[in-house]
């Protein structure tokens, strides 16, 4: 049997790190894809030339975090060390063997007090501009959701907070219309809109900016949401992070602004059926755009009518059970809905009032919002064939764009605490996850010549 006669652990060699970083990695890949040199254009006004002692250098402190982000690494201290070891990465950044790599320290205060979130803003847009530049962004169809990312705070320090209700960004003109619907029905006007009203919440004491998820099978504890846009390619447009205790819905016009705003030639956006409201039609269908949005399950009682059951006649202005009994028109209240309710006497013989309400006074009570129309729109986008091709490519963009940042970069749980630094956090991974693609596409010298109807999974 042959086995090596000593341990050749203290020899001393000259070696190129250029030949032992294979040809086909993926920080050869990244380094070919895009100029760097394009960082110190972001970081110019942070430093002074005239004093000071030298600096470590910017765009070794950037790529050092690239490096965390690409491969998944928890934390910047294990990201240092990974870089000690790993000639990959010392080339990547330009170090040799000897030299020393900045230490974690370093590159953390630099992060938390020099490269505040206008730097990563415009890191992340840099890289989307190279994709642009590319050909590879698709802006036609783009996904909309979010996901919850555990935050660095134990459930346990926690207390009880009440705190003014947020007021919403339609209410001015949701008004307008609900008084104008009064007023045709005789109804005296509201005067004004009511002051929100405060709402309790249970708030973390390590870091109060994150708040309280539970959803489905979801175990209970602090978070931050990412709301996230990619297009059919499954590059991620834009983000906002906020705390986990904002329903999706609340979110979508702050992101929707951004992300038409950079990229007005947006023709349909799909979303899940937490974003199918009133409101979110009406701006979809107002702005010339498509909502492809799935079927909403009616949110009534189990064994009860659906209430998909109950007609609108809308020449009468009135509603039709499922009995075939008439509900009038009584009030539109402040949250836009008018309010149909039946005759006591009809419901009190029905004979499946058991199935319909539970009112002591047998009146049953059918809601309508005033966008109504709006919502049936999108219910008709949802049959056409638009509606279901772009649907059903929702697994394979934004669900998968959530899958790759918490499997393969680290994106399931923070370290980090407050919500300006999660933020970033959030946007730089993103950026990263754009940039391996990017260079993984450009590697690719078939995909250049492949036909860019082949490319496109959908047009619209």
């Amino acid at each position: 049997m042959l086995k090596r006669e000593k341990l050749e652990r203290d020899v001393v060699e000259l070696v190129n790190t250029d030949l032992l970083v294979p040809s086909d990695h993926l920080l050869r890949k990244i380094d070919g894809a895009v100029d760097f040199t394009h960082i110190y254009d972001f970081v110019e006004d942070l430093y002074c030339a005239d004093n000071g002692r030298p600096s470590a250098d910017p765009v070794v402190l950037i790529k050092m975090a690239l490096i965390q982000h690409l491969y998944g690494i928890r934390s910047l201290r294990q990201t240092v060390k990974d870089i000690e070891m790993n000639i990959a990465y010392r080339w990547f950044l330009g170090y040799t063997l000897n030299e020393t790599i900045p230490h974690f320290a370093t590159v953390s205060y630099n992060f938390r007090h020099r490269f505040k979130e206008s730097v990563i803003e415009d890191i992340f847009t840099w890289i989307l501009y190279e994709v642009e530049r590319a050909g590879y962004l698709k802006p036609e169809v783009v996904f909309v959701d979010a996901t919850h990312i555990k935050a660095n705070a134990n459930l346990k320090k926690r207390i009880k907070k009440a705190i003014p209700g947020a007021a919403r960004t339609y209410e001015d003109q949701l008004l307008e219309e609900v008084n104008a619907d009064r007023e045709d029905h005789g109804k005296k006007p509201f005067d004004d809109t009511k002051p929100p009203e405060d709402r309790n919440v249970t708030e973390s004491t390590t870091d109060p900016d994150c708040g309280v998820f539970n959803k489905g099978e979801h175990k209970k504890c602090f978070a931050y949401g990412a709301h996230t846009v990619c297009d059919q390619n499954n590059f991620v447009r834009d983000v906002v992070v906020t705390a986990g205790n904002h329903h999706d819905s609340q979110i979508f016009d702050a992101l929707y602004k951004k992300v038409t705003g950079r990229y007005p030639q947006i023709q349909v956006i799909t979303a899940d059926a937490g974003y199918k409201t009133p409101w979110i039609c009406k701006t979809n269908f107002d702005d010339g755009r498509i909502p492809s949005v799935p079927y909403k399950r009616p949110m009534t009682k189990p064994n009860y009518h659906k209430s998909y059951e109950d007609v609108y006649d809308e020449y009468n202005d009135w509603v039709i059970c499922p009995e075939n009994r008439t509900l009038y028109y009584a009030t539109t209240n402040r949250h836009g809905y008018q309010e149909y309710k039946s005759i006591p006497f009809n419901c009190e013989r029905c004979p499946t009032r058991h199935l319909c309400t539970e009112n002591k006074s047998c009146e049953k009570t059918v809601t309508r919002h005033v966008w109504q129309d709006y919502l049936e729109m999108a219910e008709d986008i949802r049959h056409s064939p638009i509606g279901k091709a772009t649907y059903s490519l929702r697994s394979q963009t934004i669900e998968r764009v959530f899958a790759d940042a918490k499997e393969k970069h680290a994106m399931r749980y923070t370290l980090y605490r407050s919500l300006n630094s999660v933020a970033s956090w959030v946007r730089l991974k993103y950026a990263a996850m754009n940039l391996k693609k990017l260079a993984l596409w450009k590697s690719k010298a078939w995909l250049l010549f492949w036909p860019v109807t082949q490319r496109t999974r959908f047009s619209v």
